[in-house]
């Protein structure tokens, strides 16, 4: 511990410099010997990457949130992939299929599958309809393959590996 006592006890025995060394001020670097043995502090068994945001509130205005790490790369084009899935899945929520009138215009076919319990099911046959159909309809059609893997996506949520599926309140001015 160092404190009053103790700096008067190194000037005192004429230890100062070695047990204090000083900041060279040309490199900005400790005078030797060097005040900890090791240059790795990697080794000293401390986290510095602690998220500090996620222990209390207080400190939650000081940091910002760590966003969810991602693959820095790529090899298989996946960045373009998800891009285009994004926009084909956000694409299929303008209208098709839809009721005509005010009250059902956002209600989906799926939707009505859903409420008779037979989403899953049909999610299911239309990943093997589309699945079966790439490269034999129209060719190697991109659109069939983005309804495959959206198909997938609406089975992982309504066999439940996202949580219990919730089913429409019957307001459907609140969907999108």
């Amino acid at each position: 511990m160092i404190n009053a006592w103790s700096l008067a006890w190194e000037v005192l025995n004429g230890t100062m410099d070695e047990t204090y060394p000083e900041i060279d001020n040309k490199t900005g670097l400790w005078k030797e010997p060097q005040p900890y043995p090791y240059d790795n502090y990697d080794c000293d068994d401390l986290d510095y990457e602690i998220d500090l945001s996620a222990v209390d509130d207080q400190y939650a205005h000081h940091f910002a949130p760590k966003e969810k790490e991602m693959a820095h790369y790529f090899k298989y084009h996946e960045e373009e992939i998800l891009k285009d899935i994004e926009e084909y899945v956000s694409g299929t929520y303008k209208g098709h299929y839809t009721g005509n009138s005010h009250e059902y215009r956002n209600v989906q076919t799926l939707d009505l599958m859903a409420s008779k319990d037979l989403a899953s099911s049909f999610c299911q046959a239309n990943i093997l309809k589309y699945g079966s159909r790439y490269g034999n309809k129209d060719g190697k059609n991109k659109k069939d393959l983005m309804k495959v893997i959206h198909y997938a996506m609406l089975l992982a949520h309504f066999d439940g590996h996202y949580g219990e599926p919730s089913m429409p309140s019957g307001n459907f001015e609140q969907m999108p």
